[in-house]
């Protein structure tokens, strides 16, 4: 079988449930500024919910977009690595090059249900073979030593998804 290219996806919910220190902040923060720019939608505070926004208020759908900048200092401390995933050996490997954020859920008087998402897309991968539920992988940009190409061997596991595919 021909090597092939794949992208990967991974959807990082984050909630009131999160523990990681940087998810927390990251949560806060995004709360801190949905409420900021929730009122622009909602100057007659008719609506409490998001998704009371979303129906109810032209243009709310632009929130995920005007909540963004808020997150992005977070993301920095990933250090370009796609959080949760971990390689064979326990680190984490996977590169990322975009990411979407999203909010699944909010109530403008219980931050405790402010919910969002991160959905990391890996940088480009060669995929070489699947062993089991494992995917044997090359970081496109290693550079062989003595012919022997560098390797990544992980589980795919819930949230992660193979997002594109290019055949050889």
């Amino acid at each position: 079988m021909p090597n092939r290219t794949i992208r990967l996806l991974y959807r990082k919910v984050i909630d009131a449930g999160s523990r990681k220190r940087w998810e927390r902040h990251l949560l806060s923060d995004s709360y801190a500024e949905f409420l900021l720019q929730a009122q622009y939608f909602n100057q007659e505070k008719k609506y409490r919910t998001f998704g009371e926004l979303l129906a109810y208020a032209p243009g709310a759908e632009k929130l995920h977009f005007l909540v963004t900048p808020a997150i992005t200092g977070h993301l920095q401390h990933l250090n370009g690595k796609v959080p949760d995933i971990l390689n064979n050996l326990g680190q984490h490997f996977l590169p990322f090059r975009n990411f979407r954020f999203e909010i699944i859920h909010s109530d403008t008087r219980d931050e405790t249900k402010h919910q969002v998402a991160i959905n990391f897309l890996s940088e480009p991968l060669t995929w070489y073979d699947t062993i089991g539920n494992q995917l044997l992988v090359g970081l496109n940009g290693e550079q062989a030593v003595d012919d022997m190409r560098p390797t990544e061997m992980f589980a795919m596991q819930p949230f992660l998804s193979i997002h594109s595919l290019k055949e050889p």
